[in-house]
């Protein structure tokens, strides 16, 4: 590899090499909190299908896409964000109608087959989800394993100890890990070979990124090489995992990006109302998305007054005076 390769590029472009039909996918962020908006937007818009998606606990990117009709499978630990969907709307009703086949783990679990795939062995043990349905409840059949290499052939094993009685844990749950085809991040700092720095929580984000066979970095700062050589401890992803790099402010939106800007509530509250009818739901599609050539179109359409309004202080990385109502 070339440590000097420059992976900028346009996300037109990064989505449409990388992201394709029946690829298993996994995008960062946590609930409102840092999902690659403007890379779900794109995928959207190019009508990318049959998507295997993978997420920790997610909210709008998973939505919007399960809305969308580009999921065929998920794998996920929750799916909501708070006080606008405290259930995943579209989400719930393509699980309701069958139109998605879903499986469930805890968060826990979804961390560590994250983990496991980041560092290159096929599963972790956790005593997480002992004694609950998740271990007996799949949501991907015996038949579509043995039919698909890229899905593990059980959900989880139980396993007594083998170390014997010299601790109380008598048995462990077994995860499998997970290797994606293409993990899409937004962070809020990264250099054009793809050096990564997240700002406040960073989630399962790493761990994702590292898992992935191709890495998207979508971020609000494009930054000099030598800017991120200074604190290099606070930079979590090398430029090692990185394929794509593209410089997208307000990549996040409508979800926050601590220390850049919050959530939108306006746009958010819009959504839940309009994702309840389906009617209503392909008109938001339409508007927001199919009639926007880019994330740009729809930020301008949103206005320079809403964007203001929910720039983050800098002391605090939220927007202090934002009526979340």
């Amino acid at each position: 590899m070339d440590i000097n390769s420059n992976k900028i590029t346009n996300l037109k472009d990064a989505v449409h090499q990388y992201v394709t039909p029946g690829c298993h996918l996994s995008i960062g962020g946590f609930t409102i909190n840092r999902n690659p908006m403007a890379a779900v937007y794109e995928i959207i818009r190019q009508e990318i299908k049959d998507i295997h998606l993978y997420a920790h606990s997610n909210g709008q990117g998973v939505d919007e896409l399960v809305g969308a009709g580009c999921i065929a499978r998920l794998e996920i630990a929750y799916g909501g964000t708070g006080k606008f969907m405290s259930t995943c709307i579209r989400f719930r009703k393509a699980v309701e109608e069958k139109k998605i086949q879903i499986e469930d783990y805890s968060n826990y679990q979804m961390t560590l087959r994250f983990l496991a795939g980041s560092m290159g062995i096929p599963f972790l043990p956790t005593r997480s989800s002992l004694g609950t349905d998740i271990i007996h409840k799949w949501g991907l059949s015996r038949e579509l394993r043995q039919d698909t290499p890229k899905v593990p052939d059980q959900k989880l094993v139980v396993l007594d100890n083998p170390f014997g009685n010299w601790c109380d844990t008598k048995r462990v749950v077994l995860v499998p890990a997970i290797n994606p085809d293409v993990t899409i991040i937004h962070v809020q700092q990264a250099d054009y070979r793809g050096n990564c720095r997240i700002d406040g929580l960073t989630f399962a984000d790493v761990e994702q990124a590292k898992a992935a066979k191709v890495l998207i970095i979508t971020c609000e700062d494009l930054l000099d090489d030598d800017y991120l050589k200074n604190d290099p401890d606070r930079n979590q992803i090398p430029f090692i995992h990185a394929d794509a790099v593209v410089h997208i402010p307000y990549g996040a939106y409508p979800t926050a990006c601590f220390g850049c800007y919050d959530y939108d509530p306006v746009y958010l509250k819009e959504y839940s109302r309009m994702a309840k009818e389906d009617i209503l739901f392909q008109t938001y599609l339409d508007n927001n998305i199919y009639k926007k050539n880019s994330h740009r179109d729809l930020l301008n359409s949103v206005g320079r007054e809403r964007l203001e309004n929910i720039m983050a202080d800098k002391n605090r990385g939220y927007a202090k005076k934002l009526d979340r109502r």
